[in-house]
């Protein structure tokens, strides 16, 4: 970035959007194809999964994910309950920074900023202080997860080894002091993706090769299974647990979103070769890893992000897979695996483009 420019985070209510003051050229997302499809950039859903927010070149537009509606297009996100027929009336909160602003999370009580190697936690929305600041190590994509849980105020991030994941419990680290992280050694390859289950008990990662997800218990830091999305390296967009953590879901640019069962590991796929018996070390590895229990393709040159739907039966649960191609497809599966749409939808058309 050129010296002088400040990259500005505007809150408004208490929803968001960062702006930054530099050339009019797109900044490519890290769930975003090299081109934009539709004036898409990016994609993210909200903490319990029921909206999802979708960033254009023109604005961004706000959607809730079941019925599929669109509940806001606004090329500024503000509070429409405050009184004012100007958006700058409508201004809750602003931070400004001196680098660009890659990632933020927010939690009722607190709102958390990702820079390129630096972290910083706020508490929000009443009256907003810096409490904590983290170095961390060069982290282009801003990797990060925060718990959104009221028991427990978990924060995870890459680690300054490569491959490590940083996890700091903000409940019990005293603000204005600089507590050290706890690590997880989680892969050989530098951390491509990260997240936390709702209770913040469990967090999942993969690495720049793409082909393992690891879990660990974030109490204890030993890992509890290893999930293997495939043989060949693909980068990961996202991974999302299940409201419950029965379920994890993975989308990748291989076109494929993977289900995997937690609760119930033995409803997960092996390889043919753990029938064989005892093999070398390398092959173990291959031959101990559990497969998806069901799968789905979307267009595989559309980046996606995924997550669990509501269940609409014991035995049936659903995955939402949105891409950047403005199409929803909504999948449902069984425990014995199988796997079939129930809906698709092309959500940047509920709206007219000439409203927008």
């Amino acid at each position: 970035m050129e010296s002088g420019k400040t990259c500005r985070l505007s809150l408004f209510g208490q929803k968001l959007a960062w702006h930054e003051k530099r050339s009019s050229q797109a900044k490519q997302s890290w769930i975003m194809t090299q081109q934009p499809l539709r004036g898409v950039t990016s994609l993210r859903f909200n903490q319990d999964q029921s909206c999802f927010c979708c960033a254009m070149e023109t604005g961004v537009r706000i959607y809730n994910v079941e019925p599929l509606m669109e509940k806001g297009h606004l090329v500024l996100i503000w509070d429409d309950a405050r009184e004012g027929k100007d958006s700058k009336d409508k201004l809750v909160l602003e931070f400004t920074f001196t680098k660009p602003v890659l990632a933020v999370r927010m939690r009722h009580d607190k709102i958390v900023i990702v820079l390129r190697n630096r972290i910083y936690v706020y508490s929000f929305p009443d009256n907003p202080r810096k409490l904590f600041e983290f170095d961390t190590r060069d982290n282009p994509k801003g990797l990060c997860d925060l718990c959104p849980s009221l028991e427990k105020q978990l924060l995870v991030f890459p680690g300054h080894k490569c491959g490590s994941l940083q996890l700091v419990d903000l409940a019990s680290t005293k603000p204005g002091t600089s507590s050290a992280p706890f690590t997880i050694n989680a892969h050989q390859s530098d951390v491509a993706c990260v997240s936390l289950n709702q209770p913040g008990t469990v967090v999942a990662s993969a690495s720049q090769k793409g082909t393992l997800i690891r879990l660990f218990d974030t109490q204890s830091k030993e890992k509890l299974v290893e999930l293997r999305r495939g043989t060949d390296p693909a980068t990961l967009y996202c991974i999302n647990f299940s409201h419950d953590s029965s379920f994890l879901c993975a989308s990748s640019d291989k076109g494929t979103v993977h289900i995997f069962a937690l609760k119930d590991t033995r409803l997960n796929r092996r390889s043919a070769l753990a029938r064989v018996g005892k093999v070398g070390p390398m092959i173990g590895q291959y031959v101990d890893s559990q497969w998806s229990l069901a799968s789905f393709t979307v267009p595989a040159e559309s980046a996606c992000i995924c997550a669990f739907g509501r269940n609409t039966s014991k035995n049936v649960n659903s995955v939402i897979a949105i891409c950047v191609d403005g199409t929803f497809h909504k999948y449902v599966f069984t425990p014995d695996g199988n796997c079939n749409r129930e809906a698709f939808d092309v959500y940047l058309d509920i709206c007219d483009d000439d409203d927008f």
